[in-house]
């Protein structure tokens, strides 16, 4: 009867080269869920550090964060035309 967690991280990425992180944890009971935590979400920019994210977020980052996008990214930051994190 022992309770351990499981932890599922899923993301979605944005046109701007955002990613959206959802990690959701599981209590488990003899194999079985029962119960969960509220999910915890947040949002990875280009060119943030994401070393301490699930691997496949590290992954999906390491495609979609380009040099270009990287900069693009910034630009539109300081233009003012996407809000500061």
């Amino acid at each position: 009867m022992a309770l351990t967690e499981e932890i599922a991280t899923t993301g979605t990425w944005l046109d701007d080269g955002q990613i959206q992180v959802k990690r959701t944890t599981y209590i488990i009971e003899n194999g079985s869920r029962v119960a969960e935590r509220p999910p915890y979400r947040h949002v990875a920019a280009p060119g943030d550090d994401v070393s301490g994210e699930d691997s496949r977020v590290q992954a999906v980052a390491a495609v979609l964060w380009t040099p270009a996008v990287i900069q693009a990214f910034r630009e539109r930051r300081l233009r003012g035309s996407q809000p500061v994190s």
